[in-house]
């Protein structure tokens, strides 16, 4: 989603309309691979292009617009073989430290855009059974700046995540290893909107040698 670039001026006692919400994607790119010999993960053959490609191209065809990618391991590599036109590519220089590292990264420079983003929707580069349905269900649970929701997979909370503006700080604080955000939600069960996606994506990751038969 992405505000009004004109919008029309108020006419007469009525109040200018609002601008459109801007729900932006995130995706966490920045593992060095290490259950994969130490392949980095944004790099992985996917359909014959590194899979940072497919994961930039769920994201947009979900109807995320603005699009903020956090790279760790080989980024400069990364940038050079990759083609993520569009995209606001940002370095972890920490990302050994975990996801919760590049979380906190990737948070900050979305509060730093210059477009006014207003939730984050949060992917992993290494779930290419998660396409743009499962990112547009769960990015029209948007209702405000305070909503937190999630998808689901047969009940159990996976990616991708969506994370209003009024969260990033308490997210940022308690993101450290690789916990990301998972003690932020399991203290606010009750604030999240589950969205089922069961029956659109399928939430694994590329972990293992084995799980690279995911890959074409």
């Amino acid at each position: 989603m992405t505000p009004d670039q004109n919008p029309s001026p108020a006419s007469g006692p009525s109040a200018a309309p609002a601008a459109t919400p801007v729900v932006a994607g995130l995706l966490l790119a920045a593992g060095g691979g290490r259950r994969l010999g130490g392949r980095p993960k944004a790099l992985l053959p996917h359909r014959g292009r590194p899979l940072v490609e497919n994961a930039v191209r769920v994201l947009r065809e979900g109807g995320c617009e603005v699009v903020h990618v956090v790279l760790g391991a080989e980024a400069a590599t990364v940038r050079e073989r990759a083609e993520l036109p569009g995209c606001v590519l940002v370095d972890n220089p920490d990302w050994t430290e975990g996801m919760g590292s590049s979380l906190r990264v990737g948070l900050a420079s979305l509060a730093a855009d210059p477009r006014g983003v207003d939730a984050a929707l949060v992917s992993l580069v290494d779930q290419p059974g998660i396409g743009p349905a499962a990112v547009a269900r769960v990015l029209a649970a948007y209702r405000s700046r305070d909503t937190l929701a999630a998808a689901a997979y047969g009940g159990e909370r996976g990616h991708p995540v969506l994370f209003g503006a009024g969260h990033w700080a308490g997210i940022a604080e308690g993101a450290v290893g690789d916990r990301g955000a998972r003690d932020y939600l399991g203290a606010r069960r009750a604030e999240i909107t589950p969205v089922e996606c069961g029956d659109v994506a399928e939430p694994y990751d590329i972990d293992t040698p084995a799980d690279l038969a995911h890959l074409g």
